[in-house]
């Protein structure tokens, strides 16, 4: 496949999966045996079910959520892509009760993409700055000189 078909793919899952939420796409973006590597994460998130897990939980907690792809880079079967979310924390989300707060998180993906499909998944995003967004660790502000 081309670097711009690989790209489609990765924005795919970006905007479409994660963004709109359309779990069919899943197992069309997805190998069987896709891999997601994500800091934090103790397990390795595997296959398509797993994501939609994942998809899942961020529509519940934030139902209004919105993934912006803003730039991408391709080269043979690698994608980087940097996006934004935005939303509105309404749910729970990692025992957080709901806040009513506004999110806006960016973050890096790269994926590795075979036979049309994304195979392995490296994710950074500002995970902290979200759980900070949503009251559940304080304000920098607060805790200066700690």
């Amino acid at each position: 496949m081309s670097t711009e078909e690989n790209k489609r793919i990765s924005w795919r899952l970006q905007e479409e999966v994660f963004g709109e939420g359309k779990l069919k796409s899943v197992d069309e973006l997805l190998a069987p045996d896709y891999v997601s590597h994500a800091p934090g994460d103790p397990e390795l998130s595997r296959g398509p079910e797993d994501i939609k897990q994942i998809v899942r939980a961020y529509h519940s907690a934030f139902p209004d959520i919105n993934f912006i792809v803003e730039k991408q880079v391709a080269e043979g079967d690698m994608v980087v892509t940097r996006w934004i979310a935005r939303g509105t924390h309404r749910g729970k989300f990692m025992s957080v009760p709901p806040s009513g707060r506004k999110i806006e998180v960016s973050g890096m993906s790269m994926d590795r993409i075979s036979g049309g499909r994304i195979v392995e998944n490296w994710n950074n995003w500002e995970a902290l700055e979200m759980m900070r967004q949503i009251g559940a660790i304080p304000d920098s502000e607060h805790t200066q000189g700690v």
